[in-house]
């Protein structure tokens, strides 16, 4: 029994394994879903991600470490342009492990991983709504000043008048409204005759 057991050999030696996994990164980088076992999804998972955290700030020397791990400038280029742009606000979690079943021939657990802001398939459009938080209290609101209430009650007055002149117009346009509707009516019934 290992205790402390932190990095999953896979079956290879230490040498096998960084190039195994630099070689399954600049894969996942170049196309930005793999087929592979549970296993080493996991542990490419693992190696990429603070990768894809260094690339989020473009300088020289965090450059240099990613080309140490990947050993291709081709993904080093791709990692930096296109995918820092699109994890720029994601504070982690930039893949994605979803199980697939086993393989066939070994019976094998396998998974794709992928890069979780290149999937249209989850992606959510929908801009979050902001939400409103109102109180059922009344709000209590100061007191306006006199020449605020003099102008108010001016405008409330000429608003009265208006409403009291245009009321025997409004009568008025109703009652031949429906005087033109029954002469209408009654032209129907003599045609239909």
């Amino acid at each position: 029994m290992r205790h402390g057991k932190k990095v999953a050999h896979l079956g290879r030696t230490n040498t096998h394994r960084k190039a195994m996994l630099a070689n399954m990164a600049s894969s996942l980088i170049e196309h930005k879903r793999i087929n592979t076992t549970v296993a080493r999804a996991k542990a490419l998972k693992t190696f990429i991600e603070p990768l894809i955290t260094r690339s989020k700030e473009d300088s020289t020397h965090n450059r240099r470490i990613a080309f140490r791990a990947l050993r291709n400038k081709y993904a080093v280029t791709e990692l930096f342009r296109t995918i820092s742009e699109k994890v720029g606000d994601r504070p982690g979690g930039y893949t994605r492990i979803i199980k697939l079943g086993n393989r066939l021939g070994d019976n094998a657990d396998m998974a794709m991983i992928e890069l979780v802001d290149f999937n249209e398939v989850y992606q959510t459009a929908k801009p979050k709504k902001k939400s409103r938080r109102r109180s059922r209290k009344k709000e209590t609101t100061p007191a306006p000043a006199t020449e605020e209430i003099v102008e108010v009650a001016e405008t409330t007055d000429i608003a009265i008048e208006k409403t009291v002149e245009e009321a025997p117009q409004a009568e008025a346009q109703d009652a031949a409204l429906d005087a033109s509707e029954k002469t209408d009516a009654k032209e129907d019934e003599n045609k239909a005759e």
